[in-house]
């Protein structure tokens, strides 16, 4: 009966983990999936605890208090700013935990505990626990360095030396040899043990090489990763929860990764095999020697907001270091109420995570009917008496369609440059993540607003009343 309601549970949750997954395609019915997806991670765990194979509840009770106390802040209190890199922190513990499971069931096999006689690994089961604490140690680094590249300890530029790819594919030759060995000798520990310390060096020398810029890929490979070690792991201990959730979560993450390295132009190949997102050759990119920009002022960038019938606004990376929403959602409103209509362009990979953009505006209560992706609004922007660019830059660089050298060029971009006026709310002429200038600010039809963007959206709020 006890092991009836144990599989019952894990049914529910694994039907619960696939609707929730279902509902975040929609931005309206996100909340609902996040919520669903929770209480199939509380049938998940109810089930796991009432497993017979338990002996004692004392570390289980501890691990869920230290946990509780640890996960409330980090899901309360980190601005959303530092939410990428807060990910890539989840990340790295949900790898260690696979990875430590994996490495508690070699031992208990292998070794004599209590007087018992070792009863070695069956070679499929070894198979499963190859594979879970191979990708796992792989994504529990991977993952430290992506954090470190986002929190700004660890160099955000691509750190890359002679002959890397060829060592990656030696460690990578290795770390494949030894995890074939062990199915062939199951009870090797020195290889095992190895083996493990390949993958972490490998998720090291994987993740250095690649841009901050790119990390929004990286972390939906990683957290690909995680989820195949996951369900590794189910396979390994008989866990069909762990399989499913597993499963969802890597084939999700592999999807998003490929979809996300399509938004930026970039070759899935190169971000499997790492050295990507490193810097143009020098010539390629264009300068800005010759090119004057137009700088405007709060009051006629109001003015010109204010009687506009159209506008469209892109928010970037930038509009979420200012934590400026509230104020975009305040200038909208204005515009409205005069008669305008407002619509926000989003870009795949604006910001720093998939949907960083949406996540940011759906907490200032911008309507989800006003939020559109990339394919949806580009041929609208022709149409548009303003397009207001709040933080963003390579994601609206003109190069990508016109300069052929330019190391952006086939990235798909937001329209912006073909508005009938374009305001731009930037700190300074400082490149994007590319490291190129942004022909979209020396256009003539390119009007800048330097400054931070909550104190510039503040004062056009302002201006825009007085009008």
């Amino acid at each position: 009966m006890r092991e009836l309601l144990i599989q019952a549970t894990y049914l529910a949750a694994s039907v619960l983990f696939i609707l929730g997954l279902r509902s975040l395609t929609r931005p309206e019915r996100a909340q609902r999936g996040m919520q669903q997806a929770a209480v199939g991670m509380l049938l998940a765990v109810v089930g796991t605890l009432l497993h017979q194979g338990i002996v004692s509840y004392t570390w289980i009770a501890a691990g869920l208090a230290v946990g509780a106390v640890i996960g409330y802040p980090l899901g309360m209190w980190v601005p959303m700013t530092a939410m990428p890199q807060r990910i890539a922190f989840a990340l790295m513990f949900g790898a260690l935990a696979a990875t430590l499971v994996g490495v508690a069931e070699f031992y208990y096999a292998t070794h004599a505990i209590e007087g018992a006689r070792a009863a070695g690994i069956a070679r499929p089961k070894m198979a499963a626990l190859g594979f879970e604490v191979l990708l796992g140690a792989l994504t529990v680094t991977g993952s430290f360095i992506a954090f470190g590249k986002l929190q700004g300890f660890v160099a955000s530029q691509p750190l890359t030396y002679r002959g890397q790819n060829v060592v990656n594919a030696l460690l990578f030759a290795f770390g494949f040899g030894c995890f074939a060995y062990m199915i062939y000798d199951t009870t090797n520990t020195t290889v095992f043990y190895t083996m493990i310390g390949v993958a972490l060096v490998m998720g090291v020398l994987l993740v250095l090489p690649i841009g901050g810029g790119d990390m929004p890929v990286v972390v939906a490979l990683l957290n690909s990763y995680a989820g195949l070690a996951a369900s590794a792991t189910g396979f390994a201990i008989g866990n069909n929860v762990l399989i499913t959730c597993g499963a969802l979560d890597g084939a999700s993450g592999f999807l998003l990764s490929i979809l996300m390295s399509k938004a930026m132009n970039r070759s899935f190949g190169n971000v499997l095999f790492g050295a990507f997102g490193s810097p143009a050759a020098a010539g390629a990119a264009r300068t800005a020697e010759g090119l004057t920009v137009r700088e405007v002022s709060a009051e006629d960038a109001a003015m010109r907001l204010a009687y506009a019938q159209r506008v469209i606004v892109v928010p970037g990376y930038g509009m979420a270091v200012a934590q400026s929403q509230h104020q975009v959602r305040e200038l909208a409103d204005l515009i409205e109420r005069r008669g305008g209509e407002v619509k926000f362009a989003i870009h795949p990979v604006a910001g720093r995570m998939p949907g960083h953009m949406n996540v940011l505006l759906a907490e200032a209560n911008v309507p989800y009917d006003r939020l559109y992706d990339m394919d949806e609004i580009n041929g609208e922007f022709a149409s548009a008496d303003v397009a207001l660019v709040i933080g963003a830059n390579d994601v609206v660089n003109p190069a990508a369609r016109t300069d052929p050298a330019s190391p952006i060029y086939g990235m798909p971009i937001l329209n912006v440059d073909q508005a009938h006026s374009v305001i731009v709310l930037k700190r300074g002429m400082s490149p994007g993540f590319a490291g190129i200038e942004n022909d979209l600010f020396y256009d003539d039809r390119t009007s800048m607003l330097f400054g931070d963007a909550k104190a510039s959206l503040t004062k056009l709020v302002t201006e825009v009343k007085n009008v």
